[in-house]
Order: C-alpha cells, then structure tokens, then sequence
C-alpha cells in the first residue's frame, strides 16, 4: 500500500514542506517571523471608528442580550 503524504507551502519561505508540529509554518524560525509581523505591525485587522451613536447602540444590544451572568 502506497503511504500518501500530506504536503503545504510554508506562507514564510514557501518551501514545500510535510506535516510538521509547525503548521502552516516549516520551522520555528518561519513561525518567529510571522509571529514578529504581527508583534510589529507589519500585519494588522482593519478596523473601523465608531461614533457616539454606535457605542449607543452596542450598549443597547449589549443590555438586551445579557442573560444575567456577565455585568
């Protein structure tokens, strides 16, 4: 019986690598550097401003939803 193995590209280095206890990653070292972008600031989530009638509504829609275990 033919044993398939699983293969990916590493996002960092891109080298063709198997399943490894780094996934999606090749190494620690390529794990550190993804790790370092987000510490950075290379990578970030887009966010978006709220104004005082957003925050108005979030309390509302917090305070309806409150099933009484959180304050």
């Amino acid at each position: 019986m033919v044993e398939i193995i699983k293969t990916h590209k590493c996002p960092i280095c891109h080298k063709i690598v198997a399943e490894n206890k780094y996934r999606p990653f090749c190494s620690k070292r390529c794990a550190d550097i993804d790790l370092g972008r987000w510490f950075d600031g290379t990578y970030s989530v887009p966010a978006q401003s709220l104004d005082e009638k957003d925050y108005e509504e979030l309390e509302n829609f917090s305070q309806s939803h409150n099933d009484g275990d959180c304050e």
